[in-house]
């Protein structure tokens, strides 16, 4: 996982202050987040197997909410 697709998810999951809310949902400190985001420390393998529910769950979520819309 690069840094930059971890931004990527991060912004889409939670928009411009992504960090904390990934953080708790990963149970790993902002810091952490931090330091990955920044390529400081590598993102670990694990993450990405995390990330994916996360992103399925907001898909499913964003999905059901466009439904709702009314067609113009």
């Amino acid at each position: 996982m690069t840094p930059d697709l971890l931004r990527d998810a991060g912004t889409a999951l939670y928009g411009p202050l992504w960090r904390v809310p990934l953080g708790n949902a990963l149970g790993v400190s902002e810091r952490t987040v931090r330091r990955w985001a920044s390529g400081e420390w590598p993102v670990p393998s694990n993450v990405w197997g995390e990330l994916r529910p996360l992103l399925e769950a907001r898909s499913v979520e964003l999905a059901s909410v466009r439904r709702k819309l009314p067609r113009s």
